[in-house]
């Protein structure tokens, strides 16, 4: 009886109905995904912050690369995801004590530090977390050029007599 009921309504509701389906069943997909993504970040962040040390290092030379063109031994290489070999990552050029390293920043501080400077990093294995400047002072990345669009907000704002938002 139910059969003869989906029958009797037209195409257009029961591509509907199929097309809902679907994306019910996807959201749930994602959601159970997302948790077990988010479970495994923090298993890393712990592990990360477990391992961290301070290190005094030289800054050659920082720039972002694909992953598979940054210099890394070959197991390094074959132990990444295949979908981040591809992807560009923050990678700077360091000297520790008497060695060259090839090291991940993270994207957070990768415009703070600074180039042919000493800096104290926190590393955690091939990743640095965190720079401090040893001498001198901080250098601030160059601000950058604002787009036309968020020009003309500000310009409008002030017309107004409201604050920009930052």
């Amino acid at each position: 009886m139910s059969a003869l009921l989906l029958f009797s309504l037209p195409l257009p509701a029961i591509i509907g109905i199929i097309v809902a389906v679907i994306l019910i069943a996807a959201i749930i997909v994602l959601y159970f995904l997302g948790k077990r993504m988010k479970k495994k970040q923090e298993e890393q962040e712990q592990y990360l912050a477990s391992n961290k040390q301070t290190v005094s290092m030289l800054i050659i030379d920082k720039k972002k690369v694909r992953f598979k063109d940054a210099g890394f031994p070959q197991s390094v290489i074959d132990q990444a995801p295949k979908i981040s070999r591809s992807m560009k990552v923050p990678v700077v050029k360091a000297k520790v004590g008497p060695q060259i390293l090839t090291l991940i920043a993270d994207e957070k501080i990768f415009d703070q530090i600074p180039v042919k400077k000493e800096v104290k990093a926190i590393v955690s294995g091939m990743y640095i977390q965190g720079v401090k400047n040893l001498h001198g002072k901080a250098e601030l990345p160059p601000p950058k050029k604002k787009n036309a669009f968020k020009r003309t907000i500000e310009k409008l704002q002030e017309k107004a007599g409201a604050k920009p938002l930052k």
